[in-house]
Parts: C-alpha cells; structure tokens; sequence
C-alpha cells in the first residue's frame, strides 16, 4: 500500500473510532453485548487488526485498543487503558524485534539524545499519569481520547501531503 493511502486509511480509522467512542459516551448505545461465545474470535480478529496497524507504524496500537476495548468488550476506559498496556506489551516486543533484524533502529545511535529525553519524559509521564489515574473522571477522559484520535487524524492526513 502506498504511504498516502495508509495515511488516508488510518485517518479516517481514527475519526471512525472518535465518533463511535462520542456515540456510545453520549447516547444510549453504549458498547456492543458481545455473547461471550464471540468475545474470543473477535478479540482475536480485533488483536490481529490492531497489531497489523501498529507492527506498520511502529507504535503499540494503544490509540486503537482502548477504544476497541472499550467499544467492543464494554470495559470502561480506565480498566481498557491498563489492559491496553498488557497487550500492547507483546506487540512491542514483537515489533522491536522485527525492527532490530532490519536495523530500522540505526536512526536511534544517531538522535541518542532525542531518544533518551523522550524515554525520560515518557516514563516521568506515565508515573504521574498512574498516580492521577483516580483524579479524573471517565466522563472526562471518553472525550479527551476522542479528541487525540481526531487530532492524530488530522496529523496524519497533513503528513500525507507532506510525502
């Protein structure tokens, strides 16, 4: 697939899933009531879509996960976010190590400094977003992700015609 295609794919991808979130978050539709004779096959449908999409990207899928947990499994989004960082634990190991074969990780030696100031930001961040997991409210937090899908569509798309 061309790199303006993918673009253009995952964009829309976002929107999709900020407008469903917004839907289930402000109307009485809520998450499907998946049978739990469903919940394995499209658990793993869904995990192998996600991983697809985040293995192409090189990120861990946690803009798709938790709103797919949320959306489709009815978790709510505090409980998807932490098991969004157990799946995508995995996913990461997996795309690190096909990153490392093809030595995409050449580029970090060269911005070494970038990489190690945003692994320190990165883990102060996600410190303090665990001690102020109990702070916000989830009727809070549904519309802030919502709001990072669609701003992250909008990167994307911009990014598109900059290639």
């Amino acid at each position: 697939m061309r790199s303006a295609t993918l673009y253009r794919v995952l964009a829309a991808l976002m929107v999709l899933m900020a407008a469903a979130l917004v839907l289930a978050h402000t109307t009485t539709l809520g998450s499907l009531d998946l049978p739990p004779a469903a919940r394995i096959p499209v658990g793993v449908a869904a995990g192998f879509g996600i991983g697809v999409v985040a293995a192409i990207m090189g990120v861990a899928g946690g803009e798709l996960l938790i709103p797919t947990i949320v959306l489709l499994f009815g978790e709510d989004i505090k409980t998807a976010g932490s098991l969004s960082l157990l799946v995508s634990l995995p996913t990461m190991l997996v795309a690190f190590a096909r990153y490392s074969r093809d030595g995409s990780f050449a580029v970090l030696g060269a911005n070494l400094r970038f990489t190690a100031t945003m692994a320190a930001g990165s883990l102060a961040g996600a410190a303090l977003g665990g001690l102020l997991l109990g702070v916000f409210p989830t009727v809070a937090l549904v519309p802030a992700l919502a709001a990072v899908l669609l701003v992250t569509a909008v990167k994307l798309l911009r990014h598109d015609r900059d290639d």
